[in-house]
């Protein structure tokens, strides 16, 4: 039998992962008898005959480019990723071929562009978690404030901080909702990125998630990564970027003025100020120790039914990555690439690529106009 030629294994397991698809189910949707078949092009034993790559290509909504294009060597450890161990290995796996693809994407646009330098401050240097203390904790967070000159107030737009400071930052849906976002400063890389999840469309909590992230870039960098397989030292990680994430949204001075009575119309009238959860709030007051220890306010919050949703949930829109999007915009504005150009060359398709550059839907759309001209 006649294969492809340059055919890449990786790409069709990129590709099938990114679906959340099992060899079985490939199989099955192209026509073969067997998914060891599937195994076999995965793992460069044989590649795929012509007829059948058209399959795969058509089934997986990737061109047929995108199969013959090499996978380049990356750092693939290091990913800290929110509620990991509750993701279902199917989530994990879409979110690390999307992760890949991220980058992909910021390789090319940073042929063409020079993107912000990364300008993070420098909190300590922590090898091992256990040895981080709350202070420590609160004072990264104060520290990151005024190497950023944002005062005492409320953050503006977290996306945006973390893009104007050299952080690659997209949003999408990850298709779970115990995956909220993760992150990743590689090896090989000189520059961190942050994936925040869209699935649940919370405002407050996206912003949350991105200074969580956050923590674990400037906390957790110099850890050694095989402790991400220890649970419990995971948990205690991720309990250091919760408190991190809570301190720098809600700088301790001037939240507790802020604050006139630790009640939940106190928070409610607060929320829109400044941009963090209810609950959140509640939880800050207790690390600061502002909460009598017999309050009832988790028990209130459970009778006004706030705990899955809250007020002005629905009014505030998420923060928006855009330093992505306005590079793509840039290429086209300026006449350097057209749509048309700028996914051939990435080998992907405008409903992969649109969300991952946060474009709006349809904006990579293939146009007639662009391609027929009037005769001279």
């Amino acid at each position: 039998m006649i294969g492809t030629p340059g055919f890449v294994g990786a790409r069709l397991v990129q590709a099938r992962k990114a679906r959340g698809l099992s060899s079985i189910a490939l199989a099955e949707m192209i026509g073969l008898k067997s998914a060891v078949t599937i195994s076999q092009y995965e793992h460069g034993k044989h590649s795929p005959p012509p007829e059948v790559l058209d399959a795969i290509s058509q089934k997986l909504n990737r061109p047929r480019s995108f199969f013959l294009r090499p996978v380049r060597k990356r750092d693939q450890d290091g990913r800290w990723y929110r509620s990991f161990s509750a993701a279902t290995k199917a989530a994990r796996e879409r979110a690390e071929v999307r992760f890949d693809w991220l980058r992909d994407l910021t390789d090319y646009l940073r042929g063409f562009l020079d993107f912000p330098r990364v300008n993070l401050p420098n909190v300590g240097h922590f090898d091992r978690v256990e040895i981080i203390t709350t202070d420590q904790i609160e004072d990264a967070a104060k520290t990151a404030r005024e190497f950023w000159m944002l005062g005492d107030g409320p953050v503006a737009d977290v996306a945006l901080l973390l893009e104007n400071n050299g952080v690659i930052v997209s949003r999408g849906e990850l298709g779970s909702e115990n995956l909220d976002a993760f992150s990743q400063w590689p090896e090989d890389d000189d520059r961190p990125y942050v994936f925040l999840g869209a699935d649940k469309g919370s405002a407050v909590r996206s912003r949350f998630d991105g200074l969580h992230e956050l923590g674990h870039i400037l906390l957790h960098r110099h850890v050694d990564r095989r402790v991400l397989r220890k649970s419990d030292t995971y948990r205690q990680m991720e309990q250091q970027c919760h408190r991190f994430a809570l301190a720098f949204l809600l700088p301790p001075e001037r939240f507790s003025k802020d604050l006139w009575s630790p009640t939940l119309n106190s928070f409610l009238a607060l929320k829109p100020h400044w941009k963090v959860a209810i609950q959140a709030m509640v939880i800050r007051c207790e690390q600061l120790g502002i909460l009598p220890e017999d309050h009832k306010l988790w028990i209130n919050i459970g009778r006004r039914g706030w705990r899955k949703k809250e007020p002005y949930d629905d009014e505030f829109r998420p923060e928006m990555p855009r330093l992505l999007r306005r590079s793509i915009e840039m290429l086209i504005e300026n006449g350097i690439k057209t749509k048309e150009q700028i996914l051939v060359d990435l080998a992907t398709t405008s409903p992969d690529l649109e969300p991952l550059a946060c474009l709006p839907p349809g904006y990579l759309e293939w146009s007639d106009q662009k391609i027929l001209r009037f005769r001279n």
